[in-house]
Order: C-alpha cells, then sequence, then structure tokens
C-alpha cells in the first residue's frame, strides 16, 4: 500500500471537510466556518495540518499546535485532530501520521506532544502514549 504524506493544500479542503466531519461528534461542521479556519490553518506558523493520501485520494489527517507553556519550561504540542478512515486503520496511516507530528514537535524543540481522545485510547498506548490527565470541557 502506497500512502503518500505531506502538508495540506489549498486544492485538500473539500477531502479534509468530509473526512473532519466523519471526525466531529460534539459539534455539527458546517462549511463556511470550516472553509475560514482551513485557510487560517495553511497559514498559521504554530500548526501542522498533515495529510496521508492514497493514489490523489485522502485517507487521513492530523492537526497539531505547537505552544509555549510554563509548565514544561518551553514548547509542547497538543494534537487536537487525527482521523484515518476506518478501510485504513490498522495500517500504521495514524501511526505515520503520529510520527510526522512528533517529528515537527522536535524540530520546534517541544518538550512533549498531548492530546485528548476518548475513542482511541489503545492506539496512542500501543505507540507510546500514557494516560496521564483527566479531560474536561465546557462548551460556550
Amino acid at each position: 500500500m502506497k500512502v503518500n504524506y505531506r502538508a495540506a493544500e489549498l486544492r485538500d479542503e473539500e477531502e479534509l471537510f468530509a473526512l473532519a466531519e466523519r471526525l466531529a461528534t460534539s459539534f455539527k461542521l458546517n462549511r463556511q466556518d470550516f472553509s475560514g479556519i482551513f485557510l487560517k490553518l495553511l497559514t498559521d506558523t504554530h500548526a501542522d495540518l498533515l495529510i496521508a493520501e492514497q493514489e490523489s485520494r485522502i485517507i487521513g489527517y492530523v492537526l497539531a499546535f505547537h505552544h509555549s507553556a510554563f509548565y514544561a519550561n518551553g514548547v509542547v504540542s497538543w494534537v487536537e485532530e487525527l482521523f484515518v478512515l476506518e478501510e485504513f486503520r490498522g495500517k500504521r496511516v495514524g501511526r505515520k501520521l503520529m510520527e510526522l507530528v512528533e517529528g515537527k514537535a522536535h524540530e520546534r524543540g517541544s518538550k512533549l506532544v498531548a492530546l485528548a481522545t476518548r475513542r482511541a485510547g489503545e492506539f496512542y498506548q500501543a505507540i507510546g502514549y500514557a494516560e496521564s490527565a483527566a479531560y474536561f470541557k465546557k462548551t460556550l
């Protein structure tokens, strides 16, 4: 299975919207807001939006942010979203996307990579992540 990994580009918007829609459970995505956010992310120097594609079809993506934090004495990286189409799960696509984010984090001098998940704990533990804290949210 030949998979290409690269940074997202403007031409990826439609396919990424369809994948992000499948990931979202807490909010219903709307096209107009997605477009605005997507355009901002493409130029955000503190974000990495990476995709996995096979034969010009996007099969997965990861979105990560990098920012400074007092508790870590420097930069931390936060994986906000990771999604791989079901038929490509278990084929190392998610693992590779996470490795790419970890590489980007390392290049930025990040002290750690963190994320929150409710559905994929076993996947993250299998690639070396340890459970660390409870996740709380308040919808505004």
